[in-house]
Formats: structure tokens, sequence, C-alpha cells
């Protein structure tokens, strides 16, 4: 249950008092994790003339300078940010936005999103929005068809968006520490330390923007200090691929189509389609080795693919956090495979019945072992608890419409780790006992990058907003 407290319109203040905000704007503020809820957090603080040195931004892994094409999961702009660059622009999908703050509010902020994303584009020209409104009759008899606008920023300009867009942040001041894991957070003390490498640093307002790679730390804070939270749904599947021809009559309707089917507590659908120049990425969580997917924009990385993940919502299922992590470590329970001397052992599954390994787009060859239909029914079956006849029943009625006939593979598993979403104040997104430490982005259980910026921005706005109300009332 949320804190009730008055939303104040103070929009009109922050220009009354914009040429006094150096003078109120004074609390020390810290970052943790730099994906796009945190980087988009920071944005709106010091467009909004926030000092920026006053601004601290941690990160387990590397500036955009530095990070590499296969570092998804860690570094400037988070996973998605990194690797994808699709902009779903609806509040039906991503997380509960609309929760927080109402549907004008939330298409209002997913827009700020989109604008920062267009504004540090090297070919802001290029990106476009598509939006469906129509679901083609051949879909009905085995799916329904979700149609959302979806901006499409280009993931091969996402690179050069992070450096320009850290540039910024740098140039006003941010302070951005890469390379550090936080391993202690003393919300009591306001005190923020990371062992390894003796950093020790306070803060008068926190903003929790850790990406998946940070969820089980999210985990550990919310069971050390009992915050109360809402459970979340097991998100499971598998990242299916095939030539781009077969889906074309329906890439013409939706380029990021989802399919979905619904039965009594299992819902399935399509995940993030990406087309043309489509590859398989490896992502790496909790050690453990799980399947996404991205598409270069460029005609030199052509390969006529399409890719996307085929995601069960299974309810009713006790802790979903730890029956998903406990399922993918039994899929990957004693793998080996020791062609060309690789070792495979903590990778994923690969099943075709025809094709082999895809390679990625730096041309080589995606880690995975290649397993027969006797391996699913087998081990893949009996490690989700008899679920995964959904995903393959999913692909058959595709087959039906597509009629890709064996010309398909999947790569085992695909999964969105949700852990319990946190019970925050809707005004700010603080936790209802710490009012200076803020949930954002996967660490309150957003899906997908417009979603999670929007969230930075949103507390953000707040943050400015209470700068300016201590100013009018001289009351903290």
């Amino acid at each position: 249950m949320e804190s009730v407290a008055p939303i104040l319109r103070l929009e009109p203040f922050l220009i009354t008092f914009k040429s006094n905000l150096k003078f109120i704007m004074d609390k020390k503020i810290i970052i943790v994790g730099a994906g796009v809820a945190g980087i988009n957090a920071a944005t709106k603080l010091v467009d909004n003339g926030y000092p920026g040195e006053l601004i601290t931004i941690i990160d387990k892994g590397n500036d955009p300078h530095n990070r590499l094409p296969e570092e998804v999961m860690t570094g400037m702009l988070g996973a998605g940010g990194w690797s994808d660059g699709k902009l779903t622009y609806h509040t039906e999908i991503g997380g509960q936005l609309s929760k927080y703050c109402g549907d004008e509010k939330a298409m209002e902020l997913m827009k700020q999103v989109v604008d920062n994303f267009t504004r540090f584009h090297p070919k802001p020209d290029e990106i476009f929005m598509s939006d469906p409104i129509a679901e083609p009759e051949f879909i009905k008899p085995y799916f329904g068809l979700r149609l959302f606008p979806v901006w499409h920023i280009g993931s091969n300009y996402l690179h050069e968006i992070a450096k320009a867009w850290y540039s910024y942040l740098t140039d006003a001041g941010v302070h951005f520490i890469w390379n550090t894991e936080i391993t202690h957070i003393d919300f009591e003390t306001q005190v923020i330390r990371a062992d390894e490498h003796n950093i020790v640093t306070g803060y008068d307002e926190l903003i929790f923007a850790v990406g998946k790679s940070g969820i089980d730390f999210a985990q550990k804070l919310a069971d050390d200090y009992q915050l109360p939270n809402e459970p979340k749904s097991v998100q499971i599947g598998v990242r299916f691929e095939a030539p781009q021809k077969y889906f074309q009559k329906l890439i013409d309707i939706s380029y990021d189509f989802k399919l979905y089917q619904k039965f009594d507590n299992v819902s399935l659908r399509s995940f993030c389609t990406n087309n043309n120049a489509a590859y398989v990425a490896v992502e790496e969580t909790y050690g453990d080795v799980t399947y996404n997917g991205h598409a270069k924009k460029g005609e030199q990385f052509r390969n006529d693919m399409t890719n996307f993940g085929i995601l069960m919502e299974i309810k009713g299922i006790e802790d979903p956090f730890k029956w998903s992590r406990d399922v993918v470590k039994q899929l990957q329970a004693g793998l080996t495979n020791t062609n060309d001397n690789i070792d495979f052992r903590t990778t994923g599954l690969y099943y075709s019945p025809s094709r082999t390994l895809s390679t990625t787009s730096e041309g080589a060859t995606v880690s995975a072992v290649p397993i027969s239909l006797d391996a699913l029914a087998h081990q893949v079956e009996p490690a989700l608890d008899g679920y995964f006849k959904y995903v393959w029943d999913f692909i058959q009625d595709m087959n039906k419409i597509f009629d890709f006939g064996d010309d398909w593979g999947m790569y085992i598993p695909e999964v969105k780790y949700l852990s319990p979403e946190p019970l925050v104040n809707y005004h700010d997104l603080s936790l209802n006992d710490y009012p200076n430490v803020h949930f954002v982005g996967d660490a309150l259980s957003a899906r997908g990058i417009t979603v999670s910026g929007a969230h930075g921005i949103y507390v953000a706005e707040k943050l400015i907003q209470r700068d300016i109300l201590e100013q009018i009332t001289g009351v903290e």
C-alpha cells in the first residue's frame, strides 16, 4: 500500500526558481547502476540545473569507450541500451508505470526516454516508429496479436549514442565509478560500500537502478530489510530463430510482432523480435547463461534471419524467482561438449530439426550445446516441471501459419528474472520506511528500456520538486 501524500503540481515553480536552483540543490545523489533507468535519471537532473558534481553513478561494468560489444549485461546504458534499441511506447507492456503515475503521465515520461535516445543519436533521421493497427485474419485461428507502437533506434547506433550521452553527463560534472560492484548498502546510516575496491561513500538520496545482473543484490537488500513486496510471475522460455522469409507477411504488418496464447495459469507471448540482421545473444546473469537477441542495421550485417523469445508467464508457482533459477541450473547441469576444444559446461542448450548453431555478428559460433528431440523430452520437459509442452505447441501452431517446416531452431532458456516487486510510495518510488531510497528499473520489476528509463525520469522530477518545495517552505 502506498503512502498517502498530496501530488503537488510544482512544474510552474521550475521557471520561477530556475535562477536559484544552484542554491537549493545541494543533496548528494548516488545512483547504483548505469543502465537506462539511472542514466535517464541523471540526465533529467542535470537538464534542470542540478549540479552534476553532486551526482555519482556506480556500475560494475565498463564505460562506453571500453565496453566490448559482447559485454551485454553491465556497463553504460545497461543491456537494452547497448544491444537492443527497440523502445516500446505503450502503458500496457513493460511493467506497471501507469499504476504509479497514471496513463497520461506514463506516456509523457516514456516519450522523454525516446527523446533522449534521439538527442544523442548520430543519425536521428533514421529513427522510425512502427504503429500497426490491424490484426490480420491469418493469425486469428491460433494466436492473438498484440499491437503496440515501437520506436526503432537501431542497435548498431547504440554504442555511439552511449558515448555521446556519457560525454554530456561527464561534461556536466557527473562522476562515474566503473568496474565496481556494490556489496553493502546501509539504509540507516546512508552509507554504500564496495569491499573489493575499498570504496565507502555516503548519500542524501539513493536511486537504486540495478539491471538484471544486480537483481540478486536487490533481493538480498529486500531480505535484509524485510521489505514488503508483491511477488511476480515466472517468465521463462526459449529464443526461437528461423529464416526471415517465413515471417515476412507478418513483419510487413508489425516489425516487432507479439503473438500470444492464454491458458488457465499459463500465457505465452513472442517477445523482442529481431529481423533482417538478427543475431542470437548470449547473456550471463548470476553465472547462468541465458539467451536474448538483437538486430543490426547495416547491410554488412544482413543475414536474413528472424529471432524472438517465446516466453511463458506461469502463475501459481511458490517463490517464482527461486523456481526460475533452479530450472536454469537443472537445464545446464553436467553439460559437456568439447567440439573444437571448447568447454560448454556453463552454457545453454540448442535444438533444431535441421539447422546448426548460428554465428554472432562478430562471426563466432553462438555458445550452446546441441541436443536431440529425446533430450527435449527427458531433460528439458522435466526441468520445466512439464511446462515445456506449451512452448512446443506454440511452435507447432506457428508452423501451421508460417510453414517453416524443419527450418528452425531454439536456444534454451530465455529467462526474465523478476524478483518480487518492493512496495514503494507511488509519488516518488521511494521505500515506505526509507523516503530517500528510490527503486527504479529492473529493481522495481520493469520489463523494457522505455519503462525503466521512465522510472528514472519520474524519480528525478520528484527530487527536483522536493528541493523547490523545501526552498518555498523552509522545511526539509
